[in-house]
């Protein structure tokens, strides 16, 4: 069985689904939990909330200091920095399960992982910041590389339910997700990135509409091909939202179900916001999809 370790956790992918808890470190996540927005106290917001997800049983903790919801305004890199290096910092002292930095700059990715991060999730699967490739390669971090057709010029939104991607074209959705992750390896490779270091995202939400969300997930068995373990982060997205008519503090069940079939279809990390809640749905999952040994029957 393939394993990685991340931090002080090693991960062995194919026995159980791992938790990756979000704390976004916002003021405008389209999931109205970024932490910003309780004022002055933001750093301690998220280190509690850290540690709560920790309790819950979350095995990474997953940090972004940049809002990536459909039309959001880029953030510059100091104002990046100066949102999750305190977090990141504060939270390496109070828990134990790895931290994950959210970002595609480099000079964050730098920063995060000398502040105590251990991987570097990639919306961009290293194209958009070249740089971030070597320091992936250089600080031998584990990364997330995430297929992304993002364009603002796509982009539709409606009050209750926020953004989503409209027009986005796709020959065979799946074989051009595996194609363009391949061409991200490539990248990681090049730089010297090794085979077990990269987990693969394909991306649900980022430049694809709410029915090719829908086929994701219903597909997303088809990335095994690729042979690395796979992470997907469904969670209060807005193909739910559409899907139900719900905004995102109502798109728990859509999420669990969501969760649920990405595990059955071979998802190793499910990223969420809801953590207690998703812990039971892959633990369930797990019971029924992948026949444990030690069922209690």
């Amino acid at each position: 069985m393939a394993r990685l370790t991340i931090g002080p956790t090693t991960f062995e992918w194919g026995a159980r689904t791992y938790i990756m808890g979000i704390i976004n470190v916002t003021p405008d996540s389209f999931a109205g939990d970024g932490l910003m927005a309780v004022g002055d106290n933001w750093v301690q917001a998220a280190v509690a909330q850290g540690v709560r997800f920790a309790q819950q049983g979350a095995d990474i903790l997953d940090v972004g200091g940049e809002s990536t919801r459909p039309g959001a305004a880029p953030v510059s890199a100091e104002e990046e920095l100066r949102r999750v290096v305190p977090v990141i910092r504060a939270l390496a002292a109070a828990v134990s399960v790895p931290i994950s930095i959210d970002t595609a700059k480099a000079v964050v990715a730098e920063a995060a992982l000398e502040a105590g991060a251990a991987l570097v999730n990639d919306v961009w699967g290293l194209r958009l910041d070249p740089d971030l490739r070597q320091v992936v390669a250089r600080r031998r971090a584990p990364v997330v590389l995430m297929h992304n057709r993002s364009r603002q010029e796509h982009v539709v939104r409606e009050a209750q339910l926020g953004g989503r991607y409209v027009g986005i074209a796709y020959d065979d959705l799946m074989a051009d997700i595996a194609r363009e992750l391949r061409e991200s390896i490539a990248l990681a490779h090049a730089s010297g990135i090794p085979d077990d270091h990269i987990t693969v995202d394909p991306g649900i939400g980022f430049g694809k509409t709410v029915a090719q969300n829908l086929e994701l997930i219903d597909r997303l068995g088809e990335l095994r091909q690729l042979g690395y373990p796979v992470l997907v982060g469904p969670s209060r997205k807005s193909f739910i939202g559409y899907t139900l008519n719900l905004p995102p503090e109502q798109r728990l069940e859509g999420t669990a179900a969501a969760v649920a079939i990405a595990i059955a279809r071979g998802a190793d990390i499910v990223r969420v916001h809801d953590v207690g809640f998703m812990v039971r749905v892959a633990q369930m999952t797990d019971a029924i999809v992948r026949r444990r040994a030690n069922d209690k029957g």
